[in-house]
């Protein structure tokens, strides 16, 4: 097995572990925030390691240099869409589910203006 191959399965190895606890953590959390958090977070990272591994197996070609555009396109792109998820649900009334804890944002996670405006 040549280090170029090594390096390409420890990356899918990586992927593979990271994929499959985003699956175990939406499976298992309790609510939208939980289960919105651990998907995004483990499959962000999951994908970005299957990226890299295909990046590394192709080589300094233009398909890797594809890869690497497509792997900063899913960079940006996952924690945005999880943070919009979360805010719609936020929104919609959702609220996290807490061991007796308080919701730490309270309601300007739904308020239209910023802290500015309401003279903090």
């Amino acid at each position: 097995m040549t280090p170029v191959e090594v390096v390409v399965l420890a990356l899918v190895a990586g992927s593979v572990a990271f994929s499959m606890l985003a699956v175990v953590g939406f499976a298992r959390l309790p609510d939208v925030f939980a289960r919105t958090h651990a998907a995004s977070k483990s499959e962000t990272l999951g994908a970005l390691l299957g990226l890299g591994a295909a990046a590394v197996a192709f080589g300094p070609t233009q398909a890797a240099l594809k890869i690497v555009l497509l792997a900063a396109f899913v960079l940006v792109t996952g924690p945005t869409a999880a943070h919009a998820i979360v805010r719609a649900a936020t929104r919609s009334g959702e609220t996290p589910v807490t061991d007796g804890g308080s919701d730490h944002l309270g309601d300007t996670a739904s308020a239209s203006t910023n802290d500015t405006e309401r003279g903090r």
